[in-house]
C-alpha cells in the first residue's frame, strides 16, 4: 500500500513541559526553553539530544520540536524542522513571518544542513544556537552534514541575525551524556 499521508507526533510530555502563556525574554531564556527539551527529550528516552522552539516578537512560544528521528522512522524529524512545522500549523501559514511579524528559532544545538536549508524558508529573523556542530560531532556520533563556508553571512543576507554559544556549556553538557549513557538511538 502506497502511504498518502505522513503523521508526525511529538511526546506527550511536552504539553506539560512547556507554558504557551509564559514570556521567555532574552535570548537566554528562549535557548534555555531549547536546551530543557533537549534534555526531556532523552530522559523520556523520546528522541535524540536536541530540542528548538519558535517564539514571537514578545516571546511567547508558537511552536516546539525535539528530536523524533527514530520513533517517527523519519529523517526529517530533527527537533527544529518539528518546531518549524508545528509553528507553521499553529499560524496556518508556510513562512511564518509573512505577515510582517517577527519570529525567532532557538535551538539546543546549531542546525545541520538539513535544518540549515529549512531556516532559509521557514520565515524566522533570528537563529539562537546553544551548542554548536563541531561539540555535536565531538561529543555524539551525530554528523551533521556540509554547510556553506560562510553559513552565517549566507542567513545575514537573507535577514536572519545569527547568535551562537548562547548557554553553550548547558547544551554541551546534554550532549555529553547523552553519549556517557550509551547514545542510545530512541
Amino acid at each position: 500500500m502506497l502511504y498518502l499521508q505522513v503523521h508526525l507526533t511529538l511526546p506527550a510530555w511536552i504539553t506539560d513541559a512547556v507554558d504557551l502563556q509564559q514570556t521567555y525574554a532574552g535570548d537566554e531564556a528562549q535557548v534555555g526553553l531549547a536546551i530543557a527539551l533537549s534534555r526531556l527529550n532523552i530522559d523520556h528516552r523520546t528522541g535524540g539530544p536536541f530540542g528548538a522552539a519558535v517564539f514571537d516578537a514578545n516571546g511567547r512560544v508558537v511552536g516546539v520540536g525535539v528530536n523524533r528521528v527514530v520513533p517517527q522512522a523519519c529523517s526529517v524529524a530533527h527537533a527544529e524542522m518539528m518546531a518549524y512545522m508545528t509553528a507553521q500549523q499553529r499560524l496556518q501559514r508556510k513562512r511564518l513571518n509573512e505577515d510582517g511579524s517577527r519570529y525567532v528559532l532557538a535551538t539546543s544545538s546549531q542546525p545541520c544542513c538539513q535544518c540549515y536549508g529549512a531556516t532559509v524558508w521557514a520565515g524566522v529573523d533570528a537563529l539562537l544556537i546553544g551548542a554548536r556542530s563541531e561539540d555535536v560531532m565531538t561529543l555524539t556520533t551525530f554528523d551533521e552534514g556540509p554547510l556553506p563556508a560562510d553559513w552565517i553571512g549566507e542567513l545575514q543576507r537573507r535577514g536572519i541575525t545569527v547568535h551562537r554559544d548562547i548557554l553553550r556549556d548547558q547544551a554541551r553538557e546534554v550532549l555529553h551524556r547523552y553519549a556517557r549513557d550509551g547514545g542510545a538511538m530512541y
